[in-house]
Protein backbone atom coordinates (compact mmCIF):
# COMPACT_ATOMS: atom_id res chain seq x y z
CA UNK A 1 0.00 0.00 0.00
CA UNK A 2 1.60 3.60 -0.98
CA UNK A 3 2.80 5.69 1.83
CA UNK A 4 -0.13 8.28 1.74
CA UNK A 5 -2.68 5.96 1.96
CA UNK A 6 -1.14 4.38 5.28
CA UNK A 7 -0.50 7.53 6.68
CA UNK A 8 -4.43 9.21 6.31
CA UNK A 9 -5.58 5.48 7.10
CA UNK A 10 -3.38 5.70 10.34
CA UNK A 11 -4.23 9.69 11.17
CA UNK A 12 -7.87 9.55 10.58
CA UNK A 13 -9.10 7.49 13.45
CA UNK A 14 -7.16 9.21 16.00
CA UNK A 15 -8.13 12.62 14.87
CA UNK A 16 -11.88 11.86 14.19
CA UNK A 17 -11.88 10.34 18.08
CA UNK A 18 -9.95 12.86 19.73
CA UNK A 19 -12.76 14.87 21.23
CA UNK A 20 -15.44 11.31 21.68
CA UNK A 21 -13.42 10.14 24.61
CA UNK A 22 -10.31 11.21 26.44
CA UNK A 23 -7.25 8.93 25.34
CA UNK A 24 -3.78 9.58 27.90
CA UNK A 25 -0.99 11.23 26.62
CA UNK A 26 1.21 7.98 24.66
CA UNK A 27 3.90 6.65 26.63
CA UNK A 28 7.62 6.94 25.20
CA UNK A 29 8.09 3.41 23.91
CA UNK A 30 9.66 1.62 20.93
CA UNK A 31 6.80 0.35 18.71
CA UNK A 32 8.15 -2.93 17.46
CA UNK A 33 8.76 -4.25 20.50
CA UNK A 34 5.75 -3.86 22.66
CA UNK A 35 4.46 -7.45 23.01
CA UNK A 36 1.08 -7.73 22.43
CA UNK A 37 -0.30 -8.17 25.94
CA UNK A 38 1.71 -4.89 26.91
CA UNK A 39 -0.18 -3.21 24.14
CA UNK A 40 -3.51 -4.69 25.12
CA UNK A 41 -2.71 -3.09 28.69
CA UNK A 42 -2.11 0.21 27.12
CA UNK A 43 -5.10 0.07 24.56
CA UNK A 44 -7.11 -0.31 27.56
CA UNK A 45 -6.30 2.81 29.36
CA UNK A 46 -7.21 4.65 26.25
CA UNK A 47 -3.41 5.28 25.25
CA UNK A 48 -2.75 7.15 22.42
CA UNK A 49 0.84 5.94 21.35
CA UNK A 50 -0.56 2.12 21.72
CA UNK A 51 -3.87 2.76 19.43
CA UNK A 52 -1.20 4.74 16.96
CA UNK A 53 0.78 1.29 17.09
CA UNK A 54 -2.30 -1.12 16.53
CA UNK A 55 -3.02 1.06 13.55
CA UNK A 56 0.06 0.83 12.04
CA UNK A 57 0.89 -2.52 12.72
CA UNK A 58 -2.60 -3.84 11.40
CA UNK A 59 -4.32 -0.89 8.71
CA UNK A 60 -2.04 -2.90 5.02
CA UNK A 61 -3.28 -6.33 6.10
CA UNK A 62 -6.84 -4.51 7.10
CA UNK A 63 -7.01 -2.47 3.91
CA UNK A 64 -5.69 -5.58 1.45
CA UNK A 65 -8.64 -7.89 2.93
CA UNK A 66 -11.32 -4.94 2.42
CA UNK A 67 -10.09 -4.20 -1.10
CA UNK A 68 -10.15 -8.45 -2.04
CA UNK A 69 -13.64 -8.43 0.33
CA UNK A 70 -15.01 -5.45 -2.29
CA UNK A 71 -13.92 -7.15 -5.55
CA UNK A 72 -11.37 -4.52 -5.95
CA UNK A 73 -13.15 -1.69 -4.98
CA UNK A 74 -10.01 0.44 -3.67
CA UNK A 75 -11.86 3.43 -2.48
CA UNK A 76 -14.35 2.12 -0.92
CA UNK A 77 -11.66 0.17 0.46
CA UNK A 78 -9.72 3.07 1.95
CA UNK A 79 -13.30 5.09 3.30
CA UNK A 80 -14.03 1.62 5.07
CA UNK A 81 -10.78 0.93 6.21
CA UNK A 82 -10.82 4.08 8.56
CA UNK A 83 -14.43 3.27 9.51
CA UNK A 84 -12.98 -0.49 10.96
CA UNK A 85 -10.53 1.59 12.71
CA UNK A 86 -12.89 4.09 14.48
CA UNK A 87 -14.77 1.02 14.93
CA UNK A 88 -12.19 -0.75 16.41
CA UNK A 89 -11.20 2.12 18.92
CA UNK A 90 -15.22 2.45 20.36
CA UNK A 91 -15.39 -0.89 21.13
CA UNK A 92 -11.95 -1.86 22.96
CA UNK A 93 -13.51 -2.85 26.26
CA UNK A 94 -15.08 -5.78 24.19
CA UNK A 95 -11.95 -7.19 23.22
CA UNK A 96 -11.16 -10.37 25.04
CA UNK A 97 -7.79 -11.46 25.86
CA UNK A 98 -8.28 -15.12 25.13
CA UNK A 99 -8.35 -14.69 21.54
CA UNK A 100 -5.31 -13.01 19.57
CA UNK A 101 -6.02 -9.37 19.05
CA UNK A 102 -5.55 -9.72 15.46
CA UNK A 103 -8.59 -12.43 14.90
CA UNK A 104 -10.83 -9.94 16.79
CA UNK A 105 -9.63 -6.98 14.14
CA UNK A 106 -9.91 -9.50 11.42
CA UNK A 107 -13.87 -10.11 12.86
CA UNK A 108 -14.35 -6.54 12.91
CA UNK A 109 -13.11 -6.20 9.42
CA UNK A 110 -15.49 -8.80 8.45
CA UNK A 111 -18.35 -7.47 9.50
CA UNK A 112 -17.73 -4.35 8.45
CA UNK A 113 -17.10 -5.44 5.02
CA UNK A 114 -20.31 -7.66 4.74
CA UNK A 115 -22.28 -4.79 5.60
CA UNK A 116 -20.42 -2.66 3.02
CA UNK A 117 -21.14 -5.05 0.21
CA UNK A 118 -25.43 -5.33 1.08
CA UNK A 119 -25.19 -1.52 0.87
CA UNK A 120 -23.44 -1.85 -2.65
CA UNK A 121 -25.96 -4.17 -3.88
CA UNK A 122 -28.99 -2.04 -2.62
CA UNK A 123 -27.19 0.84 -4.41
CA UNK A 124 -27.01 -1.04 -7.70
CA UNK A 125 -23.31 -0.82 -7.73
CA UNK A 126 -21.04 -4.16 -8.58
CA UNK A 127 -17.56 -5.49 -8.75
CA UNK A 128 -14.79 -2.74 -10.01
CA UNK A 129 -13.71 -3.24 -13.58
CA UNK A 130 -10.22 -1.68 -12.62
CA UNK A 131 -8.07 -3.90 -10.42
CA UNK A 132 -5.93 -3.23 -7.88
CA UNK A 133 -2.28 -4.96 -6.61
CA UNK A 134 -3.25 -8.55 -5.56
CA UNK A 135 -1.05 -11.56 -4.06
CA UNK A 136 -3.45 -14.68 -4.62
CA UNK A 137 -0.75 -17.28 -5.53
CA UNK A 138 -1.66 -19.43 -3.47
CA UNK A 139 -5.10 -19.78 -4.66
CA UNK A 140 -3.78 -20.19 -8.55
CA UNK A 141 -1.41 -22.88 -7.22
CA UNK A 142 -4.21 -24.96 -5.62
CA UNK A 143 -6.26 -24.37 -8.35
CA UNK A 144 -3.10 -25.78 -10.75
CA UNK A 145 -2.60 -22.72 -12.15
CA UNK A 146 1.11 -21.78 -12.44
CA UNK A 147 2.99 -18.10 -11.97
CA UNK A 148 5.11 -16.74 -15.04
CA UNK A 149 7.23 -14.67 -13.40
CA UNK A 150 9.10 -14.24 -17.42
CA UNK A 151 5.59 -12.89 -18.57
CA UNK A 152 4.52 -10.00 -15.96
CA UNK A 153 1.74 -9.01 -18.70
CA UNK A 154 0.08 -13.29 -17.86
CA UNK A 155 0.92 -12.73 -14.33
CA UNK A 156 -1.12 -9.78 -14.07
CA UNK A 157 -3.59 -10.94 -16.09
CA UNK A 158 -3.86 -14.11 -13.93
CA UNK A 159 -3.91 -12.33 -10.42
CA UNK A 160 -6.93 -10.06 -11.95
CA UNK A 161 -9.12 -13.21 -13.02
CA UNK A 162 -8.54 -14.82 -9.86
CA UNK A 163 -9.26 -11.25 -8.24
CA UNK A 164 -12.89 -10.97 -10.12
CA UNK A 165 -13.52 -15.17 -9.70
CA UNK A 166 -13.42 -13.96 -5.78
CA UNK A 167 -15.60 -11.26 -6.44
CA UNK A 168 -18.23 -13.23 -7.96
CA UNK A 169 -18.67 -15.82 -5.18
CA UNK A 170 -21.11 -15.54 -1.91
CA UNK A 171 -20.14 -13.56 0.87
CA UNK A 172 -19.94 -16.18 2.79
CA UNK A 173 -17.43 -18.45 0.74
CA UNK A 174 -15.60 -14.69 -0.12
CA UNK A 175 -14.65 -14.35 3.45
CA UNK A 176 -13.38 -18.14 3.92
CA UNK A 177 -11.28 -18.19 0.53
CA UNK A 178 -9.98 -14.61 1.26
CA UNK A 179 -9.15 -15.71 5.15
CA UNK A 180 -7.68 -18.75 4.50
CA UNK A 181 -5.83 -18.66 0.89
CA UNK A 182 -5.35 -15.27 0.68
CA UNK A 183 -4.65 -13.98 4.68
CA UNK A 184 -3.22 -17.56 5.48
CA UNK A 185 -4.98 -17.47 8.59
CA UNK A 186 -5.57 -21.13 10.63
CA UNK A 187 -8.32 -23.01 10.93
CA UNK A 188 -8.56 -21.82 14.36
CA UNK A 189 -8.52 -17.86 14.00
CA UNK A 190 -11.14 -18.59 11.08
CA UNK A 191 -13.13 -20.21 13.64
CA UNK A 192 -12.73 -17.67 15.72
CA UNK A 193 -13.91 -14.86 13.16
CA UNK A 194 -16.70 -16.28 11.43
CA UNK A 195 -17.68 -18.16 14.97
CA UNK A 196 -18.25 -21.38 12.73
CA UNK A 197 -17.54 -24.91 13.83
CA UNK A 198 -14.55 -26.06 12.40
CA UNK A 199 -16.26 -28.87 10.11
CA UNK A 200 -17.83 -26.09 8.84
CA UNK A 201 -15.61 -23.83 7.91
CA UNK A 202 -13.62 -27.37 6.05
CA UNK A 203 -16.96 -28.21 3.94
CA UNK A 204 -18.12 -24.26 3.11
CA UNK A 205 -14.15 -23.70 2.50
CA UNK A 206 -14.26 -27.09 0.17
CA UNK A 207 -17.42 -25.42 -1.57
CA UNK A 208 -15.86 -22.18 -2.31
CA UNK A 209 -12.81 -23.45 -3.81
CA UNK A 210 -14.69 -25.63 -6.03
CA UNK A 211 -17.01 -22.82 -7.29
CA UNK A 212 -14.22 -20.38 -7.30
CA UNK A 213 -12.09 -22.76 -9.77
CA UNK A 214 -15.56 -23.27 -12.11
CA UNK A 215 -15.50 -19.22 -12.21
CA UNK A 216 -11.65 -19.33 -13.16
CA UNK A 217 -12.59 -21.80 -15.89
CA UNK A 218 -15.34 -20.22 -17.40
CA UNK A 219 -13.24 -16.63 -16.92
CA UNK A 220 -10.27 -17.66 -18.73
CA UNK A 221 -12.42 -19.44 -21.56
CA UNK A 222 -14.22 -16.25 -22.05
CA UNK A 223 -11.05 -14.40 -22.09
CA UNK A 224 -9.52 -16.74 -24.82
CA UNK A 225 -12.88 -16.18 -27.00
CA UNK A 226 -12.13 -12.62 -26.66
CA UNK A 227 -8.42 -13.06 -27.66
CA UNK A 228 -9.22 -15.20 -30.61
Amino acid sequence: MEDDVSSDVMELPLAALSGSEPMTAPEVVHHDELPERLLIARLRRRDAGAFEQLVKTHQDRVFDFCVRMLGGEREEAFDLTQEIFISIHQHLEKFRADAKLSTWIFRIAKNHCLNRIKYLKRRGRGRSEEYGEVNELSITESLGGSARPDDAMAAERDRALVHQAIAELDDDQRVLVVLRDVEGLSYEEIMDITELAEGTVKSRLHRAREKLGTILARLEQTLAIKGD
